[in-house]
C-alpha cells in the first residue's frame, strides 16, 4: 500500500484567496498544482480539462464563485448580483453535459438570493456553501463506496473507463470509491483501465492515481477490451456518470456505451456509480441529454504531433448515452439501484 499522501484534486489555496487545483492536463508527466483566483482562469481550467469530472467541476465552479465575488464585496448590492449572475452563466457554459456545474451554480445563486443585506455579508454566506459543498462531496464519495463495495469479491478483476477516482471529485471518487475501500479492508482487487481515447483520461489519470496509491492496475486500448472479455480477464465493469436521466440513460465519458453492450454480450454486470446530484430528474431520458462536441483537433493530433491528415473531418463528441437496460445496477450515494429505474420522484440533494 503507497504511503503516498491523498490527492486533493480541489481545494483552498494556503492564503485562502484562491483555489488551489492538480492540473490534469500535466499528468502523468508532471504532478504540478496552481492556484486560480480569476473568472477567465476559472472557466479556461474547465474548459481545458485542468480540471474535470462531474462532481470536482461541480465544487469547482462554487469555489470559483465564491473566490471571484469576494472580491466585489466593494460593490453596491445590485452591481454585485449583476456581476455574481453573469459570472455564474460563463462558469455554467463550460461544459454543457455535466448536471453537476449547473447544479452546483444553482446552489450558489440561490444561496445569494436567500442572503439580504450588503455584498460582504452575501460572499460570506456564498463561501460556506462552497466549503460545504466541498466537505458533502467528499462524505458523498465515502457513501458510494460503502455501498458499491458490496458489489467486488475478493480478488475482482475490474474494468473502468475514463477516471471517476480521486482526480474527478474532491474526495475517493465514484466508480473508484469501492476500489479505495476494497484496498483499505484488505481485498485483492485489480483494475483494468481502457486507455479512454482520445485524451487518455484512463491511462493517464486513472493509472496514474491507483499506481500512486499503490492499487493493481492495468491500461489496456478501448479496442481491446472485447477480446479482454470474451477471454474471461474481466469479471464487471464499473463507471462513473456526467448525467443521468430520470428513465435510469446514464450519459458518460466516449466509449462507455460500447463497453455496456460488450459486457451485456459477455454476461458481466455493468454498474454505474454517482452522487445523486448528477440524476437529472427533470430529463425523462437520456434523448435529451446535451453531448458536448470538442475540438476536431483533439483527434486529429496525438501528444502534440498529427495522427490523421490535416485538414480531414473528425468528430470528437465528448459523452455517449448508455441506455438504462443496459445497466445492471446504478449506485448513488443513498443506495443500490435496481432496474426498472424512475428516479422522477426522487429528492434532490440540498447540502
Amino acid at each position: 500500500m503507497s504511503n503516498r499522501s491523498p490527492i486533493k484534486s480541489v481545494r483552498w489555496s494556503n492564503d485562502g484567496r484562491s483555489v488551489r487545483i492538480i492540473d490534469q492536463r500535466e499528468l502523468p508527466e508532471r504532478l504540478v498544482e496552481r492556484d486560480i483566483a480569476m473568472l477567465d482562469e476559472f472557466c479556461g481550467a474547465i474548459r481545458t480539462l485542468a480540471v474535470r469530472g462531474a462532481p470536482a467541476i461541480g465544487v469547482f465552479a462554487a469555489m470559483g464563485l465564491a473566490c471571484v465575488m469576494q472580491r466585489r464585496v466593494e460593490l453596491p448590492r445590485d452591481a454585485f448580483d449583476r456581476e455574481l449572475e453573469t459570472a455564474a452563466e460563463r462558469l455554467r457554459a463550460t461544459r454543457p453535459t455535466a448536471v453537476n456545474l449547473a447544479w452546483a451554480i444553482d446552489r450558489m445563486l440561490a444561496c445569494a438570493a436567500s442572503t439580504p443585506g450588503e455584498p460582504l455579508g452575501v460572499a460570506t454566506a456564498l463561501r460556506r456553501t462552497a466549503d460545504a459543498l466541498h466537505a458533502d462531496d467528499i462524505a458523498m464519495c465515502r457513501r458510494i463506496g460503502e455501498l458499491a463495495l458490496s458489489l467486488l469479491t475478493d480478488g475482482a478483476r475490474v474494468l473502468t473507463h475514463c477516471n471517476a477516482g480521486a482526480l474527478a471529485t474532491t474526495g475517493i471518487g465514484t466508480a473508484l470509491a469501492p476500489i479505495y475501500l476494497a484496498q483499505e479492508a484488505g481485498r485483492a482487487v485489480q483494475v483494468i483501465a481502457s486507455e479512454t481515447r482520445p485524451l487518455l483520461q484512463g491511462s493517464r489519470l486513472t493509472a496514474w492515481e491507483l499506481e500512486r496509491a499503490g492499487i493493481p492496475v492495468t491500461v489496456a486500448t478501448d479496442g481491446a477490451i472485447a477480446s479482454l472479455m470474451r477471454a474471461g480477464k474481466i469479471d464487471l465493469a464499473i463507471v462513473g456518470a456526467d448525467r443521468i436521466a430520470a428513465n435510469g440513460d446514464v450519459a458518460n465519458k466516449i466509449g462507455t456505451y460500447a463497453l455496456a453492450v460488450l459486457a451485456r454480450h459477455h454476461g458481466l454486470p455493468f454498474y454505474v456509480a454517482a452522487p445523486t446530484s448528477t440524476i437529472d430528474r427533470e430529463m425523462a431520458s437520456g434523448e435529451s441529454i446535451p453531448i458536448e462536441a470538442r475540438d476536431p483537433n483533439e483527434v486529429r493530433a496525438f501528444l502534440g504531433a498529427p495522427s490523421a491528415p490535416l485538414g480531414v473531418t473528425a468528430l470528437n463528441p465528448a459523452f455517449d448515452v448508455t441506455p438504462a437496460e443496459l445497466i445492471t445496477a446504478i449506485v448513488t450515494d443513498r443506495a443500490v439501484h435496481y432496474p426498472p429505474y424512475d428516479f422522477r420522484r426522487i429528492e434532490r440533494q440540498d447540502r
